[in-house]
C-alpha cells in the first residue's frame, strides 16, 4: 500500500473523530474543517520521509489541534474564541448522558438540534463527520450541488449565531431529535452500501454507521424505531461479502450465494427486529428491517415471501410516503403478481425521479421479464447515461447484452 493510499484509508477512518474533536475543543465547525484538511496535507508531507505513524488517528488529531490553537493565538479574536471554546465543550454533560464520551456523537446531536431544518441537519453531519464533499451529499438528497452547498453554510450559521451547545442533550431532549438523528445514520450506511466513490461498497462507513447506531440504542433503549434501525444494519450488511463476485461486479439478490451471508448478523437482526417488534410501536425502520428479515429468513430466492414483502412495502407507502418507496413497492409487487402488474406502478413514477438511475433499472428488467427485449435494451441504456458507479455500470451492460439477439457490442463502462 503506498502512503497516499494509507492517507487515504486515515481520511475515511479518522476524518470524522478529528473534525468532532476540533470541533470540541475550538468551537469553529469551519476552522475544525480547514486544520482537518491541513493536517491530512501534512501527511502526505511527512509520512514519505517519516513512515507512517502507529497510532495516525492521533498524529492527525494533535496535528490539527496544534494547527488550529496556533491559529486562535495569531488571531485578534481569541479572547472570544476561547469564550466559545467554554460554550461548545460541554464540560457539564447533562443528566442521562453520563458515559457518553464520543466526540462524534456529541457532533450528531449538535447538527441535529431542532433548531435546524431536517435536511440541513442530516446534511451537516455528513459533511463534518464523514467529510463527504457537497457533491456527494448531494446526490444523497437528489439535489443540485449548489442548493446543497448552500444548504450547509446556513447549517453552520444557525449553529453559531443561535449558540446550540456541542453536546449530548438531556434525556427528556432525546425524542426531539431521535428522527433527524436515525436518518443521519441511515444515509451513512447507505453511502457506504452503495458509495458514490471509492468503489460499490464502502465497508468502513457500514461498520461506522452499525457502531453508531448501536450507540444510540444504548442511549436509548426504549425507542424502537433506534433498536429497528440497527437490525436493518446488520440484516443489510449480513449480505455484503455476497454483494460482488471476485471481478468486483455486483450479483442481483436472486444470483447470491446465501451461504456466504453472515449468519451471525442475520440472528442479531432478527432478534432485534423482534424486540423492538413486541413495544408496539412500529415504525419505516422497523418495517424496512422486517422487510429484510423476509429476504434473510428465505433458503433460496424462490422461496421468498414477496406478497409478505409487497404487503410491507405499502404500509411503510403509508407511513413515509415517496417515489423511491413506491418504485420498491412496484418490484414487490412484480415478483408477487407478475412484471406486467409492476410495470404498471412503474410507469405511474414518471417524470418523479428524473436523474434516479434505478427508475429505468427497474422498467428495464420488467420489459425483459416480459420478452420485450428492444424496449428494456432502450430502458437499459437510459439507466447507463445516469448510473453513478462503474460497479452500476457494468452490471446495467451485462443486463443490456441479455437483450441483444446477435453479437451485438453494448456500450462499455465508460459510455
Amino acid at each position: 500500500m503506498t502512503v497516499e493510499d494509507e492517507v487515504a484509508a486515515a481520511f475515511r477512518e479518522e476524518w470524522g473523530r478529528v473534525v468532532a474533536t476540533l470541533i470540541r475543543v475550538t468551537g469553529d465547525w469551519d476552522l475544525a474543517e480547514e486544520c482537518a484538511q491541513e493536517a491530512f496535507a501534512r501527511a502526505l508531507e511527512r509520512w514519505p520521509g517519516d513512515g507512517v505513524p502507529r497510532r495516525p488517528g492521533a498524529w492527525l488529531t494533535t496535528t490539527a489541534r496544534n494547527h488550529a490553537l496556533n491559529r486562535l493565538r495569531r488571531g485578534a479574536t481569541e479572547i472570544e474564541k476561547l469564550r466559545q471554546v467554554s460554550v461548545m465543550t460541554g464540560a457539564d454533560e447533562p443528566p442521562g448522558t453520563a458515559g457518553v464520551a464520543d466526540d462524534r456523537l456529541r457532533l450528531i446531536f449538535t447538527c441535529c438540534h431542532p433548531a435546524l431544518p431536517i435536511e440541513g441537519r442530516v446534511a451537516l453531519t455528513l459533511r463534518t463527520l464523514l467529510g463527504l464533499t457537497t457533491a456527494e451529499i448531494a446526490r444523497a438528497f437528489l439535489t443540485r450541488e449548489q442548493a446543497m452547498a448552500q444548504r450547509l453554510v446556513r447549517a453552520k450559521r444557525k449553529i453559531r449565531e443561535a449558540g446550540i451547545p456541542y453536546r449530548v442533550p438531556a434525556a427528556h431532549l432525546l425524542p426531539e431529535r431521535t428522527a433527524a438523528v436515525l436518518g443521519v445514520v441511515y444515509l451513512l450506511f447507505n453511502e457506504g452500501y452503495a458509495a458514490t466513490e471509492g468503489g460499490p461498497v464502502r465497508a468502513d462507513l457500514c461498520a461506522e454507521a452499525i457502531r453508531l447506531a448501536r450507540v444510540l440504542d444504548e442511549l436509548m433503549p426504549d425507542e424502537p424505531e433506534v433498536r429497528g434501525l440497527l437490525a436493518l444494519l446488520l440484516l443489510q450488511h449480513s449480505r455484503r461479502n455476497a454483494r460482488m463476485d471476485p471481478a468486483g461486479d455486483l450479483v442481483a439478490l436472486d444470483e447470491q450465494d446465501r451461504t456466504r451471508w453472515e449468519r451471525g448478523a442475520i440472528t442479531e437482526g432478527t432478534g432485534l427486529l423482534d424486540a423492538a417488534l413486541r413495544r408496539g410501536k412500529p415504525g419505516p425502520y422497523q418495517v424496512q428491517a422486517a422487510i429484510a428479515a423476509c429476504h434473510a429468513s428465505a433458503p433460496t430466492a424462490a422461496e421468498t415471501d414477496w406478497p409478505q414483502i409487497a404487503a410491507l412495502y405499502g404500509r411503510l407507502e403509508e407511513m413515509n410516503p415517496g417515489p423511491v418507496v413506491r418504485l420498491n413497492r412496484a418490484v414487490a409487487v412484480a415478483m408477487a403478481d407478475g412484471p406486467a402488474v409492476g410495470l404498471a406502478l412503474v410507469r405511474e413514477l414518471d417524470g418523479r425521479l428524473d436523474g434516479y438511475h434505478l427508475l429505468p433499472a427497474t422498467r428495464a428488467d420488467l420489459l425483459r421479464r416480459l420478452g420485450r427485449d428492444a424496449e428494456a435494451a432502450d430502458a437499459y441504456r437510459a439507466a447507463l447515461e445516469l448510473a453513478r458507479t462503474e460497479a452500476d455500470r457494468r452490471f446495467l451492460t451485462r443486463r443490456l447484452a441479455e437483450t441483444q439477439p446477435g453479437p451485438e457490442r453494448p456500450p462499455g463502462p465508460g459510455a
